[in-house]
């Protein structure tokens, strides 16, 4: 939505820059996305003023120039060579000054420069209308009839004018701001300035037109409809400050007649809509709706068909606006329109909405009647339209106005607690203030006591209508910038967190490793009360026993997935598929002094090759890094970050790792033990990972942290190193995080070595170092002391032996 400044002074008072203006309105909740400069002329006629020729001679070397000098106000006549036939001694011309630059209406912009033409010195151009954009025609220079003193800016004689316009991203709540007015209401409130309005004069019957009489068929989607009767109305241009006006909005003008119902929708935020009187038939205007089907065609020429719940303004003849959206090409003002039938209306915002969205015709006014218009409104509105119809159009008032409105709108009723008001904005607001707010946005504070007081709300505050409200309007007046942060933040709920929904994160994960090869097993809950008696990592005594077995195999309750996913496994391999990646979502069991247990569980199985022989390469068997780099992109797509990562080497696992959040152990991973695979009778090497999928669910965030990538280049160095084998990777990692500090962005092992060069009980480790600023690119004096930093923390913390 557009605003004009210059519009706003006509109501308020304004000595503040445009910047201040769109802060103040910024932060009393009409977001102003941007300021934008208009002019009603490109480029303002800025050094462009009126002359007067003193003198006109022929040019010596050419037959179709002059050579005039012409006083523009300065110290001295300007010397100007003029080509046009037409320019003589004594005319009043509009002159381009040295530096001006010209907006033509056809061609580029170009700048006024001291030259020579033919030899002669010209300090300037006398213009003609094309060339300073105010008009097409080029046969000859601008003549003026004027008094204007030598030297008067141009765009003072042509009424140029310049423009401030507030670009404000309008809220739907803030349907009373869709106007001028509506702004200058909150500026009012703001400056505590008053607002002025043009007097309402009633109006005169000068000349007698047809009789048009209404009636509103449906008083509940149209609770107030006015009009009145225009004739002898010349149809044409509009005056230079009313095409300002509406250009200044990005609107096009078309006739006067058009235009000033435009510029009261944006001025008072009360569509209007004229009819042609004479095509009006039956000189009867109805309110109604018409049957699912009726064709009907709009003033863009469309033929739409109804639906039948959108509200229409007819004739005897039938259709001829769709209510507060869009007109009928049937009835539209024309060049040829003498009389009118002028209409102001209050129509529910529910029908507008309904019938908007059905043809999808999203108007000026239809905006506005949907988000609910002043039911207070529309005669006023009438008054000011016919005003401006007899001063621009020469119309004459030919009829009383018709306003039927059987079933006013009440003003809201609202009652309000100091209490309430306090803890909501968090701060104590003096009670004279508040009602001093409140009567600065026409809400008037009634049956006032020590604990509260009643708010009487016009309806035009379609958003105002319940205590929280009138607290929102307190606030966003006093200011959001005067309440302090206490100390300990708090805050009330107006609704709950969003839970997670547990299936969608499960069918996200499922999606991703079935896209990596993975095949989803779903096992029996039921499980060979065995596997606990013999597997030496189970308690037999917490198995969850069955009552009414089906077999001794599936006697009890599973308290792992393993075992299911070993037998899958054994299955696969006994009918020749050896090469197997699976995973499994499923409930474990377990037995407490409290009852019983169940948790939510993540297996993961890799077994036989990663890849089939082919010529270019050999089979290559599944590894521990395959499994692990599964468990991380599994992390990754919950966003989860682990913190401690231990190795294990207890049942199930002859190897392996263990990973924490905290205390608690969120995935253990690795080569299954032998004995529990030949316990589950399966042949061949099987990887496994168990994760917490209920805790994983309660860490997993939707939210990613991303960063900006460094313009400045990455740096690779290496170092070998040789340390004890006790000491883990991981550690190695931590040390050179802490001792690279932010410059270091990654660490790698490339190599790892065990063998006769080097000691026995000691390993070698060779590790890359990616090194990177974010600001600056790297010396290598910085990318050398950064090295000796991590050198040293090897040396000192893990008994490092630097290799060279």
């Amino acid at each position: 939505m557009k605003i004009s400044i210059n519009r706003l002074k006509k109501y308020i008072q304004l000595t503040e820059s445009p910047e201040e203006i769109a802060a103040l309105l910024t932060q009393s909740g009409l977001e102003v996305e941007a300021v934008e400069e208009f002019q009603s002329l490109p480029g303002g006629l800025e050094g462009i003023v009126i002359g007067e020729v003193l003198t006109c001679e022929k040019h010596p070397d050419a037959d179709k120039l002059s050579i005039t000098t012409v006083d523009i106000g300065a110290e001295a006549p300007s010397h100007i060579v003029c080509g046009a036939s037409n320019v003589a001694a004594g005319q009043k011309v509009v002159v381009a000054t040295v530096g001006a630059k010209l907006y033509p209406t056809n061609g580029e912009p170009f700048e006024i420069k001291k030259a020579k033409i033919r030899g002669q010195v010209s300090e300037g151009m006398i213009c003609a209308e094309d060339e300073i954009g105010i008009g097409t025609s080029h046969a000859g220079i601008i003549v003026l009839n004027t008094d204007l003193p030598n030297g008067t800016p141009a765009s003072e004689y042509f009424q140029v004018e310049n423009d401030s316009v507030l670009e404000i991203g309008l809220t739907p709540n803030r349907a009373d701001a869709a106007s001028h007015l509506g702004v200058a209401r909150d500026l009012k409130a703001l400056l505590h300035r008053p607002i002025c309005l043009p007097e309402e004069k009633e109006l005169l019957i000068e000349s007698s037109g047809p009789s048009i009489s209404v009636e509103v068929e449906d008083a509940t989607d149209c609770p107030r409809y006015a009009g009145l009767v225009i004739t002898e109305l010349k149809v044409g241009p509009s005056p230079q400050w009313l095409q300002n006006f509406l250009r200044a909005l990005d609107l096009e003008p078309i006739n006067n007649v058009v235009d000033i119902t435009n510029f009261i929708l944006h001025d008072l935020g009360q569509p209007l809509h004229a009819f042609d009187a004479d095509k009006i038939s039956g000189g009867k205007v109805i309110v109604k709706k018409l049957s699912m089907g009726t064709p009907f065609v709009t003033l863009d020429e469309k033929e739409r068909k109804l639906s039948g719940e959108e509200l229409m303004i007819c004739d005897a003849d039938g259709g001829m606006c769709i209510a507060g959206i869009f007109g009928g090409k049937g009835s539209g003002v024309s060049d040829q329109t003498t009389t009118i039938f002028l209409e102001s209306a209050y129509f529910s915002p529910d029908v507008i909405r309904k019938g908007s969205q059905y043809h999808g015709l999203k108007t000026d006014a239809s905006f506005r009647f949907e988000r609910g218009t002043d039911p207070n409104m529309p005669v006023y509105a009438l008054k000011r339209a016919a005003a401006l119809l007899q001063e621009i159009a020469g119309g004459k008032v030919a009829s009383e106005i018709i306003d039927l409105y059987p079933n006013p709108v009440q003003d809201f009723e609202v009652e309000v607690a100091y209490a309430r008001i306090n803890r909501l904005i968090g701060k104590v607001i003096d009670p004279k203030e508040v009602k001093t707010i409140l009567e600065s946005l026409d809400i008037r504070v009634e049956n006032e006591t020590e604990e509260g007081f009643t708010s009487i709300v016009k309806p035009y505050r379609v958003d105002v209508t319940r205590e929280a409200d009138i607290i929102e309007e307190i606030l966003r007046i006093h200011g959001f910038q005067q309440v302090a942060l206490a100390e300990n933040l708090s805050t009330d709920y107006l609704a709950e967190h969003p839970v997670k929904d547990l299936n969608k994160l499960q069918y996200r994960l499922s999606e991703m490793l079935a896209g990596n090869g993975y095949f989803e097993l779903i096992t029996n809950s039921l499980t060979k009360p065995q596997y606990a008696e013999k597997s030496g990592f189970l308690d037999s005594a917490l198995n969850v026993e069955i009552y009414n077995k089906l077999s001794e195999d599936l006697g009890v309750m599973r308290q792992t997935l393993l075992f299911s996913g070993l037998e899958v496994m054994a299955h696969n391999i006994n009918r020749r598929q050896t090469d197997l990646k699976g995973f499994e979502f499923g409930t474990v069991y377990q037995k407490t002094s409290e009852g019983y247990q169940e948790g939510r569980r993540l297996a993961i199985f890799h077994s036989g090759n990663r890849s089939a022989e082919s010529w270019i390469e050999p089979a290559k068997a599944f590894g521990f890094a395959d499994l692990y780099a599964t468990v991380e992109r599994i992390l990754e797509k919950l966003n989860v970050q682990v913190g401690e990562v231990t190795p294990v080497e207890a049942l199930p696992f002859a190897y392996g790792l263990e990973l924490k959040l905290g205390e608690k152990v969120v995935a253990t991973l690795g080569l299954v033990d032998e004995k529990l695979l030949k316990l589950a009778e399966v042949r061949q090497e099987v990887w496994y990972a168990d994760l917490n999928w209920d805790l994983l669910c309660k860490k997993a965030s939707g939210l990613k942290r991303y960063q900006e990538i460094s313009k400045f280049p990455e740096v690779r160095r290496d170092l070998s190193l040789v340390i004890d084998k006790s000491v883990t990777y991981d550690q190695v990692k931590s040390v050179a995080e802490k001792a690279g500090g932010k410059l270091l962005r990654r660490i790698g092992a490339f190599d790892v070595y065990q063998g006769e060069k080097i000691d026995s009980g000691k390993k070698a480790y060779a590790l890359s170092f990616i090194l990177q600023d974010q600001e600056n690119t790297l010396t290598d004096k910085v990318i050398d002391k950064t090295m000796s930093k991590l050198i040293q923390a090897f040396q000192e913390q893990v008994g490092a032996v630097i290799r060279s």
